[in-house]
């Protein structure tokens, strides 16, 4: 079983993150820039929310309110659901998917040490039987 672990060890650790204070439109243009659909909201170094695409797109836009006067931590989603880097890819998937999130930070011991996205899941997924196709495969031929 592939863990978050695993997935973090590939793609990186990076955390892109903002303060509840910063203004929405600070946040979207930090998201633009490093490619990334979701936010951790940190205080003084502890998990406060998560301001997603979601987010702007249902609290912003939708609600009439503008980035520009907007602080993130009237938008951001205050309860975030976490996943473990013990935590196998599947795992993460179901959560992601009965919950209807597509980030989940990963802490380690209330540390916010990564995040996954739904499709760094599932890259982790499809490159895991990529490899066990090629292994059969191999079997198959009587290769070594």
């Amino acid at each position: 079983m592939i863990t978050v672990q695993h997935v973090l060890n590939e793609k990186g650790r990076k955390v892109h993150h903002v303060a509840p204070g910063s203004r929405v439109l600070d946040a979207l243009r930090l998201m633009a820039e490093q490619n990334v659909g979701a936010l951790v909201v940190s205080n003084e170094g502890h998990l406060s929310g998560i301001f997603t695409e979601r987010d702007y797109a249902r609290k912003i836009v939708l609600m009439g309110r503008t980035s520009l006067d907007t602080p993130v931590s009237e938008v951001m989603s205050k309860r975030v659901i976490c996943a473990r880097p013990d935590q196998t890819v599947e795992e993460c998937l179901a959560i992601m998917t009965a919950r209807t999130v597509r980030h989940l930070p990963v802490l380690d011991r209330k540390t916010v040490v990564g995040i996954v996205s739904i499709g760094d899941l599932v890259k982790a997924i499809i490159a895991d039987k990529e490899f066990i196709i090629e292994q059969l495969e191999h079997f198959i031929q009587g290769d070594r």
